[in-house]
């Protein structure tokens, strides 16, 4: 029964999310599962009677005038002529996510290295300055490396991005699934990130009291890391949703899952332009001060300042919802 159902799906994929034709999707289910019953009823095998069912119940374009769907479906026959759908299916998302992992895995280790590049000349202020310095610039080559690395890799998978692509509900539930077991992952990398964040400044308090260069260096290695796991789970679970939100969601298929996500949307492009802007030149200033002054025991407050202010810098910039 349930090859019935994913074909009756996939017969109704591209046809308009409207109530008549859910109505219909509905009644034609019914006259599907009675047929179904009643050959088994007879002693039928089970694909016999789903081959049965099928073959009499199958073709959308001859049932189309008894369901009253006859314009939907010659609308949609038309629509999908001039615009086809790629269909995108169960092997297809499998390769997708893995490679999807792979690209924020090598994003993410190459920020951490740009962000904890910095912790090279704090460790090697004096004697081997100089080498603390190359050691930075190193790190920063092999950060840049990586991150150009993962965004080049995947051109078998542009087609996402630049074709009408469908996915099936068969799909649909794998993904939803892979999103579910992933969640938990998500949630514990995300955790983990936003607290190395926040406690950053806290080899800083041993900076006073040991007047160490680890203690600073340490900081920048703890916001690393916190950015990696964030970036990395953020792009796994990004691409879960880049896989649901193929289906049209004025047609049938886009019923299959909830639309999440949705873009933020700015008051103008001055505001789009500062909300983009904000975490880089509060890191920039950050560096700037810190550098300037080698207060490392001081100028961690910019972080918990800029973080109360990026409330109050989105809400101005943020357009009102409809």
């Amino acid at each position: 029964m349930e090859t019935i159902k994913n074909y009756l799906e996939a017969m109704f994929a591209g046809l308009p999310n409207t109530p008549e034709v859910r109505k219909a999707r509905s009644e034609l289910l019914q006259m599907m599962e009675d047929k179904y019953n009643e050959l088994i009823a007879e002693g039928k095998s089970e694909n016999t009677a789903v081959g049965t069912v099928i073959s009499e119940f199958g073709n959308l374009d001859e049932l189309a005038e008894d369901l009253n769907l006859t314009k939907e479906v010659e609308e949609t026959k038309k629509s999908e002529s001039e615009l086809p759908h790629r269909i995108v299916n169960s092997d297809d998302a499998k390769g997708y996510l893995e490679f999807a992992r792979n690209r924020s895995l090598l994003i993410a280790v190459g920020v951490f290295f740009c962000i904890a590049s910095v912790a090279c000349p704090i460790l090697n202020i004096g004697t081997y300055g100089m080498m603390g310095v190359a050691m930075m610039f190193l790190c920063i080559a092999l950060g840049v490396g990586l991150i150009v690395a993962g965004s080049l890799i995947g051109s078998d998978w542009k087609f996402i991005k630049t074709e009408l692509c469908r996915l099936d509900m068969a799909t649909c539930n794998y993904v939803k699934e892979r999103r579910r077991s992933f969640e938990p992952v998500r949630t514990l990398c995300m955790a983990i990130g936003v607290i190395l964040c926040i406690i950053c400044w806290v080899p800083n308090m041993l900076y006073v009291s040991i007047g160490s260069n680890l203690a600073p260096a340490l900081m920048f290695i703890f916001i690393g890391f916190g950015v990696l796991l964030i970036i990395y789970s953020s792009g796994v679970q990004k691409s879960f949703g880049t896989l649901l939100n193929l289906n049209d969601i004025n047609t049938i298929s886009g019923s299959y899952t909830e639309r999440e996500n949705k873009p933020v949307k700015y008051k103008n492009k001055t505001a789009e332009t500062i909300a983009t802007i904000y975490w880089p030149v509060c890191t920039s200033l950050y560096l700037i001060i810190s550098f300037l002054t080698f207060r490392w025991d001081i100028t961690w407050i910019i972080w918990p300042i800029a973080g109360v202010m990026h409330n109050a810098v989105m809400i101005n910039c943020r357009a009102d919802e409809d």
